[in-house]
């Protein structure tokens, strides 16, 4: 595994710092919500992901392989569940107050708040960025593929991911904080950040329904 160290983490710089759904969630949650308030996110983010990766790596993968609807079922609540996050930030309220500290409140639509650890793990799940990211670190840097790869091999990742994923989560959410700043004069440029994000969020789906229908 020594080998393909240096092309390993060049692969994960480049996955996990480029905007995905995640990064683009984490930003808006920043902007609105400010960075400590975010931290649950950012962590379950972090830590979710690789999670999902080691319990891919050492076996659950198979099931899909044993059981095949269940991927197009997993596929379809993930999109479902991607189209209710959109909204959520298309529609969040700023807090009421000033900086991380701000108490939460309620917007006509409904209560804004930040994503939760548990939230932000459990979606990795339906994130098809996430499944890219898994089926190729397997494919191309554990000696057993998809099929199946040695346990330290996986562990080794998995700590990878663990140390890149803290970085970029925390680069994304200082990236909103900055924007969340220069949003803070105007109500409108606020909305329209959020209605931007919320449509990105909603492109990310474009690759997940040209799969469903191939």
């Amino acid at each position: 595994m020594a080998e393909t160290l240096f092309p390993l983490f060049l692969f994960a710089i480049t996955m996990f710092y480029t905007p995905g759904p995640n990064n683009v969630m984490l930003t808006a949650s920043a902007a609105t919500y400010g960075f400590r308030r975010t931290i649950p996110h950012m962590l379950g983010v972090a830590v979710g992901f690789p999670a999902m990766f080691l319990a891919v790596g050492l076996g659950f993968g198979a099931i899909f392989s044993a059981v095949p609807w269940i991927r197009p079922v997993m596929t379809v609540c993930g999109a479902a569940y991607l189209l209710y996050l959109a909204w959520r930030i298309a529609n969040a309220a700023p807090p009421q107050g000033k900086g991380d500290g701000a108490k939460k409140t309620t917007s006509r639509k409904g209560r804004s708040r930040p994503m939760t650890f548990l939230e932000a793990a459990a979606f990795q799940w339906a994130n098809p960025k996430a499944w890219v990211m898994i089926l190729g670190a397997l494919a191309a840097f554990t000696s057993g593929g998809t099929g199946g790869a040695p346990t330290v091999e996986i562990l080794g990742i998995f700590v990878l991911f663990v140390a890149i994923g803290l970085t970029s989560t925390s680069t994304w959410a200082g990236f909103g904080v900055a924007i969340g700043r220069l949003l803070a004069r105007s109500e409108g440029a606020r909305r329209l950040f959020n209605w931007a994000m919320a449509g990105l969020l909603v492109l990310s789906l474009v690759p997940v329904l040209r799969d469903l229908g191939s």
